[in-house]
Formats: C-alpha cells, structure tokens, sequence
C-alpha cells in the first residue's frame, strides 16, 4: 500500500524530523523564515518547503507583520497529535516505573 503524501495530513507531516523541530521552535513565539533557518542551521528554501507542508495540514499558521511573514504553531490542530500520543502513556508510565522498582531492587541487594 502506497504511502499517503506528507500534506495529506498531520501525522505524515510530522513524521519528517525537520518538521518537528521546527514545530518545536515556534512552539514559544511565532518567528520568520530566516529565524528560523539561523537557528536550526537549515537552508531558507528547505524551512519555507517544510512550512508550507506543516501550513498545508494546519499546523502552522501565518501572519503578515509589514514586509516580514510570521509563522507560529497551531495548538489547536496539535491537540489530534496529543490525543493519540497520549494514549500510550498509561504503557510509558508503567515502563518508567517497572524501571525503577528494578532499580531499587538492584541498589537493595
């Protein structure tokens, strides 16, 4: 089965590092391409590229400030993200704590 385009939706679009990293940075405050690119040391092509992916599926959103484009994240479009990732926690939290009990075991002996 074909794999479905990074645009098509979000967990495509978040499956490609880059894009991830860079939902991590305007995770804080909306920035423009240039801040972008400076401060994950990518080309200003490839971060307008991912942009436009993460724009596509909602992620991102845009804004006009003068002459400069401002890009930040969209919590709400994220929430689908967080929803299903956090249903996995239940078996993370089970696995950090398995790991510790073995560990108290271990300094015990």
């Amino acid at each position: 089965m074909p794999r479905a385009s990074t645009a098509s939706d979000a967990f495509n679009a978040v499956a490609e590092p880059r894009r991830r990293e860079i939902l991590e940075y305007l995770s804080d405050e909306e920035r423009a391409v240039g801040e972008i690119a400076v401060a994950l040391d990518l080309g200003q092509p490839s971060v307008s590229k991912h942009l436009q992916v993460l724009r596509s599926v909602g992620l991102v959103d845009q804004r006009r400030d003068g002459k400069r484009v401002l890009y930040r994240t969209n919590a709400h479009a994220l929430k689908t993200i967080h929803d299903w990732t956090s249903t996995f926690q239940r078996h993370w939290s089970g696995q950090l704590n398995r790991i510790k009990h073995h560990a108290e075991r271990k300094k015990e002996e």
